[in-house]
């Protein structure tokens, strides 16, 4: 079963990530107490997700053990192929989402982590960007529920 095994937010951007028990979601905004949150709200902006595998096997590439939540996403996923899921729905908890496109690695987040090759090593395993469809709360160990 797909479950959330991460959440984190970060305040201000370039801000350490701070981790989450579990997380208020705001319908079209984005989580309480990260950056991101914002009336209006882009569809791509409202939050984030990655899968750890992709991270364990990049950890694994170069030799490290990076935090999951040092990667800058939201929501740390753990057996679902998150690529599968753009353009569609899925749901945490009662929480329901929409997956509008992948979350490509950045420039940015490679200086910052000083690791060569990231961007090209998370190519297209980076995560997704997705819209939040009502507002609820999700918490770590929350499966994932979706439909192919």
């Amino acid at each position: 079963m797909a479950k959330v095994i991460k959440i984190a937010v970060s305040q201000t951007f370039g801000s350490k990530m701070k981790s989450l028990d579990s997380a208020e979601i705001i319908k079209g905004e984005g989580i309480i107490g990260d950056r991101h949150l914002k009336k209006g709200n882009q569809k791509i902006n409202q939050i984030t997700f990655i899968e750890s595998e992709n991270i364990d096997n990049f950890n694994k590439l170069i030799g490290k053990n990076i935090p999951y939540i040092d990667f800058r996403r939201n929501i740390v996923t753990r057996g679902i192929k998150l690529n599968g899921l753009v353009k569609k729905e899925f749901i945490i908890g009662k929480v329901i989402f929409k997956a509008h496109d992948l979350c490509e690695p950045c420039r940015k987040l490679q200086d910052s982590l000083k690791i060569k090759n990231l961007v090209k090593n998370l190519l297209h395993k980076g995560g997704l960007r997705c819209e939040i469809l009502n507002s609820g709360k999700i918490n770590i160990n929350d499966n994932i529920l979706y439909d192919f």
